[in-house]
């Protein structure tokens, strides 16, 4: 996974240089309202602050368009030219118009990199390690916020500080992340595949995943072209070829390695995943919580302990379900293709660019034309008309297509492909010798068989008008045809990628009016407020300086607590981390009130309000903090991403804006008490929020994810026409 790591930390540095930039002009602005004798006019330095919010908000408003048609690692190089360039002329700026001129460059750079980082990093890390590399960028923008309080710290000792050197010095760290992005960052493989351009995709993977045969997340890219669709649950029982009885719905699966057949056996009826409901609580039953979230929860809950399909029954199932290095048949492909494909299928990329028009590699040769008189494919995979192949990719779940006829309207008999994602159950059914009755045939009662759940769906690039005019293999046409299209308007309105929208916008809300920024931003003129000073008056360190001394501590101890939150990413998950640090949250601000109201002296008030703010920084940045950003860049299919997280990033930063610039009127108006009073009841809400909407992503491939917030929204949709009919 070293491959994968390395783009991460790469991409993650850019957050480094955002979390630098807040830090800095955290501890700039006391010198610059000296020399612009701005003390008079709380507007102007109001505005030096936020200016860098307002560029980040403008920018963030195209980007998510642009990161969907020009790709996502320009957009990362730029941003690295615009922190350098506006580093530059805030170290020149002769007045206070250059400096804010210059603060809206360092916006743009900010916006477009605290908005793409996040997506760049969940498209090419793989799903099991996924939240703890985008846990990265919440540890650097901390590290950067550190180094900054350092260095501003040291800069306020000395006899006459330097506000320009303070802001300018963002220029070195920018060039290296410009060296970065050139050097290290390839562009993201989904986003690859969106565009046709499928042996470029192919390449990086090879190189992120550090391994030749990625023909299974290939496919499974593919199948992240399509936006919504008819998605059914249903459940299938995998045993071995022998075992269950041969029957016109069941998919072939090989073991490569050890030469072993499997049958996958659809169990009628419905789907446990359907029956939600007996794995939610009472809260879930009575129309509380989403059935969204207990649709995913059903995942979670029933994974065997391994969190992988590698059950302690099958020795050999792990290796039948491995993309290991010796599956020839797949790595075929893009000979093969290019070879029948000819000109016809010229690729939209560049005209110098090779391409795999993706023959068939999803079907991985199992026919070669719809009425299969051709015989069987190489491995003899055609099983009474039904065939299949299952790839892994990631996290416990496979990908396998089934072939299915049905009658047509004038009778004939009309074929077509169906995707099956695939994913063990951990239920009694995968124990040796439990009676599972499958309808239509009996399960030996020795047998070894596996329970799997199962997200079926049409292929993304199956089209049955397109089919007769180009027979790009069976099940779909040239992705480039799909990907020319981009993404649409309409796509929004899709019930997956709407229901995805509020629940990502409502936590991007409510993460910035839980106070986060308040706090952070005026942290040394909270800390003065609460009596600090008086702590190391003693030492003979001046009240700006012990502002800024303690905010560098504070930021030092959130760098363990981000580590603990990378850990627990992706073991724990997204969903229990908020459920977990939010209560902390409300109890950290509600002793910040009573430490407000009640006198208990000057050193016991600045004690705890100390302790209470650190304690609220090292939770948030637990969970509150990484969390909506690692979850936005899941939730959303790969044509409408960009545009997608763009909207849930303009909430931030207008969120982001409205509480840095109430602050300072709120702390006149109803004192420290009521602004943390508030930022309390914030996260209350917060916490129901989460706990009635948010769904448990780790672990998934984005592609499954997506899958399931379209199959959520409709279940969601249905029950609440129920509930108007009765």
């Amino acid at each position: 996974m070293s491959g994968a790591v390395l783009v991460a930390v790469a991409a993650a540095v850019g957050n480094l240089l955002q979390g630098w930039d807040n830090a800095t002009i955290a501890g700039a602005v006391l010198y610059i309202k000296r020399e612009f004798k701005l003390e008079s006019e709380p507007t102007v330095e109001g505005l030096i602050v936020a200016m860098s919010l307002i560029g980040a908000t403008l920018i963030t408003t195209s980007s998510g368009a642009l990161a969907d048609s020009i790709g996502r690692r320009p957009l990362l190089i730029i941003s690295s030219v615009l922190y350098f360039v506006s580093g530059l002329v805030m170290l020149w700026s002769p007045n206070v118009y250059v400096l804010l001129f210059a603060r809206l460059l360092d916006g743009f750079g900010i916006g477009l990199s605290v908005t793409l980082v996040p997506v760049y990093i969940s498209e090419t890390a793989p799903p099991e390690i996924r939240g703890s590399l985008n846990t990265l960028p919440q540890f650097t923008g901390s590290g950067g916020m550190f180094l900054s309080y350092c260095m501003v710290f040291g800069m306020s000792l000395m006899k006459s500080p330097s506000w320009r050197l303070m802001l300018g010095i963002i220029s070195v760290p920018s060039l290296v992340y410009f060296a970065l992005t050139i050097l290290f960052l390839p562009e993201s493989p989904r986003w690859l595949v969106s565009k046709g351009r499928m042996l470029e995709a192919k390449h990086v993977l090879q190189r992120l995943r550090g391994r030749e045969d990625v023909s299974g997340e290939m496919a499974l890219l593919v199948e992240g072209l399509g936006v919504g669709g008819e998605t059914s649950l249903e459940e299938y029982i995998i045993g071995q070829d022998n075992e269950l009885v041969d029957d016109q719905d069941q998919i072939k699966i090989y073991a490569p390695e050890e030469g072993l057949s499997w049958i996958a056996k659809p169990v009628t009826g419905q789907s446990t995943l359907g029956l939600v409901s007996r794995h939610g609580s009472m809260a879930s039953r009575s129309g509380l919580v989403d059935p969204l979230v207990t649709l995913f929860g059903s995942v979670h809950e029933k994974l065997p302990d391994s969190g992988s399909m590698r059950s302690m029954l099958f020795p050999h199932f792990g290796s039948m379900f491995s993309v290991g290095g010796n599956q020839p048949r797949q790595e075929e492909w893009d000979e093969e293709s290019l070879a029948r494909g000819g000109e016809e299928y010229a690729s939209d990329a560049a005209a110098g660019d090779s391409d795999d028009n993706l023959q068939s590699p999803l079907i991985s040769r199992q026919t070669t034309s719809l009425d299969k008189d051709l015989g069987p494919a190489p491995h003899g995979s055609l099983v009474q008309g039904s065939t299949g192949d299952v790839m892994g990719i990631g996290g416990g779940w496979q990908l396998a297509w089934k072939w299915s006829e049905r009658e047509g309207k004038d009778g004939k008999k009309e074929g077509g492909f169906k995707r099956i994602y695939l994913h063990q159950e951990g239920v009694p059914a995968s124990q040796r010798g439990s009676l599972v009755s499958v309808p239509g045939g009996d399960v030996a009662t020795d047998a070894e068989f596996i329970h799997a759940a199962a997200l079926v769906s049409q292929p993304a690039l199956y089209s049955s008008e397109l089919m007769h005019q180009k027979p790009v293999g069976p099940a779909m046409v040239h992705p480039s045809e799909t990907a020319a299209k981009g993404p649409s308007w309409s796509d929004l309105f899709e019930p997956g990628v709407k229901h995805a929208l509020v629940v990502g916008v409502g936590i991007q809300i409510l993460q910035q009016f839980s106070g986060i920024n308040g706090v952070l931003y005026y942290t040394p003129q909270i800390l003065e407020q609460a009596g600090v000073g008086v702590l190391l008056s003693n030492i003979g360190i001046s009240s700006a300086s012990a502002s800024l001394l303690i905010s560098a501590l504070t930021t030092l101890l959130m760098l363990p607590c981000i580590a603990v939150a990378m850990r627990l990413m992706d073991i724990s998950g997204r969903r229990s981390l908020l459920l977990s640090t939010i209560p902390v949250l409300i109890l950290s601000l509600v002793i910040l009130v009573i430490g407000s109201l009640v006198d208990m002296g000057s050193v016991a008030n600045a004690s705890i309000s100390t302790v209470s703010v650190v304690l609220y920084f090292c939770c948030f940045v637990m969970g509150f903090g990484p969390v909506p950003n690692i979850f936005c860049a899941e939730i959303f299919p790969t044509r409408v991403r960009g545009i997608c997280i763009a909207i849930c990033a303009l909430t931030f930063w207008i969120g982001d804006i409205i509480v840095t610039y109430t602050l300072p009127v709120m702390l006149k108006s109803i004192g420290l008490a009521g602004v943390f009073g508030m930022y309390a009841v914030v996260c209350l809400i917060s916490w129901v929020f989460v706990f009635m909407k948010v769904p448990e992503t780790k672990g998934m491939p984005l592609e499954v994810i997506t899958e399931f917030f379209s199959v959520g929204a409709k279940q969601a949709a249905a029950s609440q026409n129920n509930r108007h009919d009765h």
